[in-house]
């Protein structure tokens, strides 16, 4: 155990890297207080009795001689009912707000206030970990579980009576252990579980183009690339509020500050579609800009993350959203430049690899160690300098995810949303999860999504002729293919944020509208086929077909139905 009371010297200050003479026992990514402001640091490196500490704070005012004590523990996240609704730095202090630029040395507490405990268990009883001790009452839909922690099991010798209860309270005492309301977690290391489960199960999006084409699973993995102003950031927002989780994570990494301010108050406007609450009552914000210091960036995703893994030890659907993992690896790039690695591509270190894929690992739908079915996804945006797909983030990042969303910038300035290209996207487990939904009684779900796969393929191809020979020149069948790639870009993949009819949709909604463009579509080879020009088919009105989607609810098909018959008996009249 290291001696917490031996207190060390600073020696050297370099921006956010500090170095610091100490005859304590201390361990690689331990905690140390530098300085009078006491400002939090972590020991990147030992060198018998030097110390390389990277401050998470502006280091202004810190100089040789100033105390620094180690605290004999690693980073660790403080995890509370608290978390739910909150914004939070990327230490886990609390914020007033985004965009605030906290005050060196401010350790303001989260959760200072009582807590009303409600027992679920009693003194004598056995449990193992992962077992609820109890709940405490918070608003919103999730119920807060006090659960035995990892390794810990035998006999409650304690447990608190209902009440309220301080944030830092012991609530029960297990085999000796006390049993504390909150938990320290260090955030580098992930939490424990009973084993992976095999199943595939989709996370439900409500965004047609993903849950058709590219389907990500409950505790998988999706990457988001896209330039500036393809719409990364409203994309986000849209599975921040639609997808099927229980619990939100969003992290803003290395954002900017006005940006992300607005991204907090939209998400505390928003009325959450699962309960009719407030959305932010399953959120958990975490806001590190890019006028915050530099190295609490790179702590922010492991910290967004353990929240959710302690989410997901409830037996509850995490979701964790990274916005973006460039910012990221900007802050890491910059370190390694503070500390003299050796740069490897475009100056990231050499390690960048290894840093992404120990992020993207901790996803996994599990069963958690009290035997509860819990699951963290993770969505990571990536901003590549100049759109350049390229570059070495987003190289790597595409190894360790299942799902690719290319978000395509033409398809941006053609006001396509979302832009998520419908070629250089891919979701490995699309076939798996199709599966699913087949066996959950949306039949030939892997058929639509083929067809759908094929014709916009077929489509791109001949588009790209078209431009060299004109489409006049095809014949009537591809014009057809032509045409029916139009109608299912704008009557399925294109998606209004805005509109409330059209912001969400069920699986089987988006099954009805592409089963009636694809209808459509055979009826109009089978005319050309029987002599029709393809130019009276081209003039026809597509347009109450193409408006299906706006004009009926959510998870109304019949809509859809009667627009696909009308447009039938239309196109059979021209025989």
């Amino acid at each position: 155990m290291a001696d917490v009371t031996a207190t060390g010297r600073v020696r050297r200050v370099a921006g956010p890297l500090v170095e610091v003479e100490s005859t304590a026992t201390v361990a690689m990514n331990d905690l140390v207080i530098l300085g009078d402001a006491a400002l939090p640091g972590e020991v990147v490196a030992i060198n018998d009795t030097l110390l390389r500490v990277q401050a998470y704070e502006y280091t202004g005012g810190l100089g040789p001689g100033d105390g620094a004590t180690p605290q004999g523990r690693p980073l660790s996240a403080a995890l509370g009912p608290w978390l739910l609704g909150g914004v939070f730095d990327g230490l886990l202090r609390p914020l007033d707000g985004a965009g605030i630029w906290l005050t060196p040395g401010g350790h303001r507490r989260a959760g200072e206030r009582d807590w009303r405990f409600v027992p679920r268990a009693a003194a004598g009883d056995t449990v193992a970990a992962g077992d609820v001790l109890g709940v405490i009452e918070v608003s919103g839909p999730l119920e807060y579980r006090v659960q035995v922690p990892p390794g810990v099991a035998g006999t409650v010798d304690t447990l608190a009576a209902e009440g309220d209860h301080p944030a830092d309270a012991t609530i029960a005492t297990v085999a000796g252990a006390p049993v504390a309301l909150t938990t320290h977690w260090p955030v580098r290391r992930p939490r424990p579980f009973h084993r992976h489960l095999a199943e595939a199960e989709p996370l439900h999006t409500g965004q047609r183009v993903l849950d058709l084409l590219f389907p990500v699973a409950r505790g998988g993995t999706a990457a988001v690339p896209g330039g500036f102003g393809t719409g990364k950031t409203v994309l986000l927002q849209q599975l921040a509020k639609w997808c099927d989780a229980d619990a939100i994570v969003y992290v803003g990494c290395g954002e900017r500050g006005n940006e992300m301010a607005e991204i907090v108050a939209e998400l505390f406007e928003l009325t959450d579609p699962r309960t009719g609450g407030a959305l932010a009552d399953r959120t958990v914000v975490i806001a590190n800009t890019s006028n915050m210091p530099m190295m609490a960036r790179e702590t922010s995703v492991y910290t967004g993350i353990t929240v959710a893994e302690f989410f997901r030890d409830m037996g509850y659907h995490a979701v964790v959203i990274a916005d973006s993992t460039s910012r990221w690896a900007e802050a890491l790039r910059e370190f390694a430049s503070h500390t003299g690695e050796l740069p490897a591509e475009e100056g990231y270190p050499a390690t960048l690899a290894s840093a992404l894929a120990a992020f993207y690992e901790r996803a996994g739908l599990v069963t958690t160690v009290g035997g509860q079915r819990g699951s963290v996804t993770v969505l990571g945006a990536v901003s590549p300098q100049g759109g350049d797909m390229t570059e070495p983030v987003t190289a790597h990042t595409e190894r360790f995810v299942r799902c690719r969303w290319l978000l395509d910038r033409d398809l941006a300035y053609a006001r396509h949303y979302p832009a998520v290209s419908w070629s250089a996207s891919f979701a490995k487990d699309a076939e798996r999860l199709g599966g699913w939904r087949e066996a959950e009684g949306t039949a030939g779900w892997n058929a639509l999504r083929g067809r759908v796969v094929g014709l916009l393929a077929e489509a791109d191809r001949l588009a790209a002729l078209t431009e060299l020979v004109g489409a006049g020149a095809l014949p009537g069948q591809e014009r057809m293919v032509l045409l029916g790639g139009t109608l299912l870009r704008q009557g399925v993949l294109r998606q209004n944020a805005l509109s409330a009819n059209d912001m969400f949709c069920t699986a089987a909604k988006t099954a009805a509208l592409t089963d009636a463009v694809l209808s459509v579509i055979d009826r109009c080879q089978d005319v050309v086929a029987s002599g029709v020009p393809a130019t009276v088919v081209e003039e026809l009105d597509f347009g109450p077909l193409l408006r299906a989607a706006e004009e009926s609810g959510p998870d109304d098909t019949r809509l859809a139905r009667q627009r696909r018959d009308a447009m039938l008996a239309v196109i059979e009249e021209l025989r």
